[in-house]
């Protein structure tokens, strides 16, 4: 964890993130409190912002963990130059030169330290004066026209002129460390410049290109310099340890090549070396368990997907690897499901998955698998034998008129057997006698549904909604009933006492109270607020009171007429 923490300052530090650096390499100290490299690496990380009593208590610390390693001491004379000792600054690379003499960076940065350390020195002075007057020396062109990193900015001659202006003024660096390039000069200046080229290797794609002139500000209230790159020393175990990754990465883009073509095997291998040579990164156990699965070895990508898991809380891994490893187990574990008992564990390992992380898939699975489960249960429990006894027991009760022990023993029956449109009808009929109205006429229409042709579900329904005084809609689903059984009485005698309720309005026979009623209950049907906002049947209803021989004409039409008569049965509308 150290390491990752290590690289994330790296990374932070490349991309001119000092702070966000500094907080890494924190990190990483809590981790391995005894490592001289991030202490090293902190104490660039401070400096690069200008906190320089911050570097050198990492530097001191660093020279202290590592008394024999010359890179401390050049950390150490930076973090004393930054704030204007630069005496101690000369004897820290002193120190440094006597354990690698031939190290250049130490042998500039005690020649910038001498001459600041001969130089008059201020009253009063800041770390930024002190860091500005390394400007002033005469080895400032050489150095910066020696540095293949540098060189380029000598062709650019806003950069000379901010080069001069500083010479001229030290104190007025602050004012330029906005330009990457000026901040780029301070840290080779400074010895804090991050050396990531080998021999013969190419510039960094950064000195290379051309910055955009500076916008000179009074005050660096906020500046991003992007300094290049350091790699930060690494010892011999952490470079074997990143080069295992890098091959472990390898193998697991070759697995996921070989997974796209289908070919399993291969991807499996790949996946099974990438995780022997890296136990840090789970995703190789759960792209190995995610074949598993695709082959249809449900129980190897269940141990993978475990395995994951607890390998994953040990390393602290990102919740959403956690998420998608239970949601790989959850998959297998319901397709290995055969009775709806099987669906529990699966339910609860996508449970599980959805508190690590809310994912749309994770919860579509959930669902899936809830949804399975209750099927599987309804088969398990279908009986239409049983079905049968519990209706009967049902009809005995009803005869009886205990309606609601009735209503029990035809919802058993219901679950034995959902398909039989004869016990839809009973319960219709006992939610009637309790005045469970809408509970009726759901059931009358399911039974309907099941079987358009069975009359008892017409009278059922028309039954309900003429007790709820709905009589145009009554009327229809009585007619709809004599289609399929024109000779049935009962649906006859619903059309007659339907008919009877609906002329009893349009010869404005009803009282004030039941014409107020059926009003106020035709208002909320949506049918009726249609047609009374539809501008047609408004211009209609205007041409009845004021344009009669109008009226007549739109009358013919069967839609309007259709539409008039509902108005008329919901005793909006009178025809006298």
């Amino acid at each position: 964890m150290a390491d990752e923490a290590k690289a994330k300052g790296n990374a932070a530090f490349a991309a001119g993130r000092f702070e966000e650096a500094v907080q890494h390499f924190s990190d990483a100290i809590a981790l391995a409190p005894d490592n001289h490299v991030l202490y090293s690496n902190r104490s660039a990380a401070y400096a690069s912002l200008g906190r320089y009593a911050e570097a050198l208590g990492d530097a001191e610390r660093t020279v202290a963990l590592k008394p024999d390693w010359a890179k401390g001491y050049s950390r150490l004379g930076a973090a004393h130059l930054g704030l204007g000792d630069a005496p101690k600054a000369v004897e820290a690379y002193e120190k440094g030169l006597a354990l690698e003499p031939s190290n250049e960076a130490l042998k500039s940065g005690l020649a910038q330290a001498r001459q600041a350390a001969s130089a008059p020195r201020r009253p009063v002075g800041s770390g930024a004066d002190a860091v500005g007057k390394m400007f002033q020396g005469p080895e400032l062109w050489s150095k910066v026209a020696a540095d293949p990193t540098t060189r380029g900015y000598l062709d650019q001659p806003d950069f000379v002129q901010m080069l001069r202006e500083v010479q001229r003024n030290p104190s007025s660096l602050n004012s330029y460390l906005s330009d990457q390039r000026m901040v780029q000069v301070l840290t080779l200046m400074l010895d804090i410049k991050f050396q990531n080229q080998s021999n013969g290797a190419p510039e960094p794609a950064a000195a290379q290109s051309n910055p955009p002139p500076p916008k000179q500000q009074p005050e660096a209230k906020a500046r991003e310099p992007e300094p290049e790159p350091d790699p930060m020393e690494v010892t011999e175990e952490e470079k074997e340890h990143k080069e295992r990754k890098a091959s472990a990465q390898k193998e697991k883009e070759a697995g996921n090549a070989a997974y796209k073509r289908k070919d399993f095997d291969i991807a499996i291998q790949h996946y099974t070396t990438a995780m022997e040579l890296d136990d840090e990164d789970i995703s190789y156990i759960t792209n190995r368990a995610a074949v598993y699965l695709e082959m249809g070895k449900f129980d190897e990508c269940i141990k993978d997907c475990d395995k994951a898991v607890e390998r994953g809380r040990e390393l602290h891994a990102d919740f959403k690897m956690i998420s998608r490893a239970l949601t790989r187990k959850g998959t297998a574990l319901a397709k290995l499901a055969k009775s709806s008992q099987d669906y529990d564990a699966a339910i609860e390992t996508f449970q599980k998955a959805l508190t690590e992380h809310r994912n749309p898939d994770t919860l579509k699975k959930l669902n899936d698998a809830e949804r399975a489960k209750k099927e599987l249960e309804q088969q398990e429990y279908y009986d239409p034998g049983i079905a049968d006894e519990e209706r009967e027991k049902g009809n005995e009760f009803f005869k009886q008129q205990k309606y609601p022990e009735a209503v029990k023993h035809y919802t058993e029956a219901l679950r034995r057997n959902p398909k039989d449109p004869r016990v839809y009808s009973n319960r219709a009929a006992c939610y009637t006698k309790l005045g469970a109205l809408p509970e009726g006429l759901k059931d009358a229409e399911k039974c309907i549904e099941l079987d358009p042709t069975f009359s008892k579900g017409y009278t059922r329904k028309g039954a309900i909604q003429f007790f709820m005084k709905e009589y145009d809609k009554a009327l229809e689903t009585y007619q709809a009933g004599l289609k399929h059984d024109p000779k049935n009485q009962e649906l006859l005698d619903g059309v007659r006492r339907c008919v009877e309720q609906i002329n009893k309005a349009s010869r404005g026979e009803l009282s004030e109270e039941e014409l107020k009623e059926r009003q106020n209950k035709g208002m909320q049907d949506p049918e009726i607020q249609n047609i009374l906002t539809d501008p047609i049947m408004r211009q209609v209803l205007t041409d009845l009171q004021e344009n009669p021989r109008a009226a007549q004409v739109h009358l013919k039409n069967p839609g309007v007429m259709q539409k008039i008569q509902k108005l008329v049965s919901a005793g909006i509308v009178q025809m006298k």
